[in-house]
């Protein structure tokens, strides 16, 4: 079962019923915990982690409307194919529309890979109105939240591609400031923006190769708890076609998916 909103939010939302009502926090805990399913506060808390996905398929579920995503790894470790796949599984859903927004010269051919996960992704019938690529050089916050805000609903995905991108043209504003107001976007309008992001080098010189929360790369200042939820992608060697995928916020968790020669990822 998945919660309507993180704990914090439920908490917030149980502070608001104890004024409203008189109640005691102990009680307001316990009505948000049934409004959500549970008996009581404290079965909810002791069944948040199996709340976590524990397949590839189960990700997309995971995130909660207004969350902002960020889903890193060193170069050809997957996460643009990653990124795609959960793309793709928006997409055909028919919920609402979705887009791709590519800054990067080397993924132009973003469509192109889309159609590897689904080819019906290509029959304009089909999914009209629930996909579009944007490869614009004028790709920033305010250009994102223009393009998509006459159209974006509650189960819309947003992606860009990359997160170091952004302020890479001196017009553009600061990188955090850029986050920050797609982050507020993204809570007005209740959909989930996923930042693909590039990794450190040093990633690659040290034993084992699995990525921490310090390897995302800033260039420029970023706080990562404005991210409600962080991923990384950790491909090993020994086992050829198992990717890691590792969860470090809301906390430290992980399980593995496959990733096909097709290049296509799938739950194991």
């Amino acid at each position: 079962m998945k919660l309507s909103a993180p704990i914090h939010v439920l908490k917030a939302q149980a502070a608001e019923l104890k004024k409203e009502k008189g109640i005691t926090n102990t009680e307001a805990l316990d009505l948000v915990a049934k409004r959500e399913g549970f008996n009581s506060w404290s079965l909810l808390q002791s069944k948040k982690d199996e709340m976590f996905p524990k397949s590839y398929d189960e990700i997309l579920d995971f995130f909660n409307p207004g969350d902002i995503i960020l889903i890193g790894a060193r170069p050809s470790k997957g996460k643009t194919v990653f990124t795609i796949g959960l793309f793709v599984q928006a997409i055909k859903r028919k919920l609402a529309p979705n887009y791709f927004f590519s800054l990067s010269e080397v993924h132009k051919d973003i469509a192109g890979r889309i159609a590897l996960y689904d080819e019906t992704i290509g029959n304009i019938n089909e999914h009209l109105g629930y996909i579009a690529v944007d490869y614009s050089d004028e790709i920033s916050a305010d250009y994102i939240i223009e393009r998509t805000k006459g159209t974006i609903g509650k189960k819309s995905v947003i992606v860009v591609d990359y997160l170091q991108l952004l302020d890479e043209k001196r017009s553009n504003p600061p990188l955090e400031e850029q986050v920050l107001k797609l982050k507020k976007f993204a809570k007005e309008k209740e959909c989930v923006v996923i930042f693909i992001s590039q990794l450190k080098r040093e990633v690659e010189s040290r034993v084992g190769q699995r990525p921490l929360l310090e390897d995302v790369r800033l260039p420029n200042p970023l706080d990562l708890k404005f991210f409600n939820k962080i991923i990384m992608l950790h491909k090993r060697e020994e086992l050829d076609g198992v990717v890691d995928v590792i969860f470090y916020r809301p906390k430290e968790f992980e399980f593995k998916v496959g990733w096909g020669k097709s290049l296509r990822f799938y739950s194991l």
